[in-house]
């Protein structure tokens, strides 16, 4: 079992940049896999980035390919999202999550594939 609390969310002008931290609490962290996903009012929720228990690999949805950064510290049971150069359309909660079951390198994309989530935080990009 593990409980996640994202944090750093908030309102944001175009272009700006903002960090959110995912902390863990429960088994060791580097037990999981992470991922972001996130969901805008009336959508499904969709991914964003994940990262495998090593942190060694990545993997990004096109829309926030080369804007986006997800990386992780084992030893603060901790995974940030590093978002840079925001749209409009970038606004969503963004949640974190957590998958027990992927071997140290491996990553996974789908919501269904996560058996942790977070509360969300809520990410606001003004135009």
């Amino acid at each position: 079992q593990v409980q996640l609390v994202e944090s750093g969310g908030g309102l944001v002008q175009a272009g700006g940049s903002l960090r959110l931290s995912c902390t863990a609490s429960g088994r060791p962290f580097s037990t999981y896999a992470m991922g972001w996903f996130r969901q805008a009012p009336g959508k499904e929720r969709e991914f964003v980035a994940a990262i495998s228990r090593s942190g060694g690999v990545t993997y990004y949805a096109d829309s926030v390919k080369g804007r986006f950064t997800i990386s992780r510290e084992n030893a603060k049971n901790t995974v940030y999202l590093q978002m840079n150069s925001l749209k409009p359309e970038d606004t969503a909660v963004y949640y974190c999550a957590a998958n027990s079951n992927l071997r140290w390198v491996q990553i996974a994309t789908k919501p269904i594939e996560y058996d942790y989530w977070g509360q969300g935080t809520q990410v606001t990009v003004s135009s």
